[in-house]
C-alpha cells in the first residue's frame, strides 16, 4: 500500500489577462472547442501541476477581444508572484496574456467582486480595412454620421431597463435593469476610419453592448431616427429593437472592484 501525496496548501490569487479573440470559442468551456478559459487552465495545470478552475469577470462571446479581463483561481500559496507570472507567461500562446498576478482574499471572486466594467466596441469606417484589423473591428464601408452617433450615445447614460437591447440567455435572470454610468464615442483626425465607443456599468446583460453599438450604428446610417431611440429603450422588448453588431469589434476593456 503507497501512502497518498500530500496535497500542494492553495490560496486565491487575481490575474489580469489580455488576448486576440479570434482562435476562440469564446471565454468558457466549450467540449473540445479551443476556448479561453480552457487554454488557462491546461497552461495553469502544466505549469503549477494543479487542477483550478479558472473565474473570469465576464464570459466574453467567440471572436470577441480583452484588454483588462481579470480572472481569479486557486494557485499553491507558496508561490512568488513576480516569478510564477513569468512562468506563466511563458505556457501561454502569443495571442493570449497574462499581464499580472497578485495574491488576492479568500473572498474575491472575480465576477461577483466586480463594480463595474468598461468595454470598448471598435469600428473601421472606410472603403478598406488594413489586414491588421480584420476581424478585430467591425468593417462598415459606407460613411457614418459622428456626431448622430454622439447624440445616441446619451440616449442610454443612466439606469434604465434594458430589455430590448438582451438576449434571453438559457438562464433565469433577475432583472434587465442595468446601470449605464458614462458611454463615450471617440474619432479623430489621427485615425479617421476609426471609430471607439465606450461604456462602463454595473453590469451588463446577454449581447447587451453588441446591441445597442448596432442601434447606435443605424442612427449613425441614417436608417434610424434618434427620436426613435428612446421609444425602443422604453419597449423593454428585444422585438423593438435592431440586430446585433458581430464580435468582432468587442473588447473587454477594464473591471473595476472595491
Amino acid at each position: 500500500m503507497t501512502e497518498s501525496q500530500p496535497q500542494t496548501p492553495l490560496a486565491n490569487y487575481r490575474l489580469t489577462l489580455a488576448y486576440d479573440g479570434r482562435a476562440y470559442y469564446g471565454w468558457q468551456r466549450h467540449g473540445d472547442k479551443p476556448t479561453l478559459q480552457g487554454r488557462l487552465e491546461q497552461a495553469i495545470h502544466d505549469c503549477f501541476d494543479v487542477q483550478s478552475l479558472v473565474q473570469g469577470s465576464g464570459r466574453t462571446d467567440r471572436g470577441a477581444h480583452a484588454l483588462g479581463q481579470v480572472a481569479s483561481v486557486s494557485l499553491p500559496a507558496d508561490l512568488d508572484p513576480r516569478a510564477a507570472l513569468a512562468a506563466l507567461a511563458a505556457h501561454m500562446p502569443d495571442d493570449f496574456q497574462v499581464l499580472a498576478l497578485s495574491p488576492a482574499g479568500p473572498d474575491f471572486h472575480a465576477r461577483e467582486a466586480a463594480v463595474s466594467k468598461t468595454y470598448r466596441y471598435r469600428i473601421w469606417n472606410h472603403a478598406r480595412c488594413p489586414e491588421a484589423e480584420r476581424d478585430r473591428v467591425w468593417h462598415l464601408p459606407t460613411r457614418l454620421d459622428i456626431e448622430a452617433m454622439r447624440a445616441a450615445c446619451l440616449v442610454f447614460v443612466g439606469r434604465h431597463d434594458f430589455g430590448s437591447f438582451a438576449k434571453k440567455p438559457n438562464y433565469v435572470r433577475a432583472s434587465t435593469t442595468r446601470t449605464i454610468m458614462a458611454m463615450t464615442l471617440a474619432h479623430d483626425d489621427a485615425t479617421p476610419a476609426l471609430i471607439e465607443i465606450s461604456m462602463r456599468a454595473d453590469a451588463f446583460l446577454y449581447k447587451m453592448v453588441r446591441n445597442i453599438v448596432r442601434a447606435i450604428v443605424k442612427v449613425g446610417e441614417g436608417r434610424t431616427p434618434l427620436a426613435e431611440l428612446p421609444e425602443i429603450l422604453a419597449a423593454c422588448d428585444r422585438r423593438a429593437a435592431p440586430g446585433t453588431a458581430p464580435a468582432s469589434g468587442l473588447y473587454l476593456d477594464s473591471v473595476d472592484y472595491e
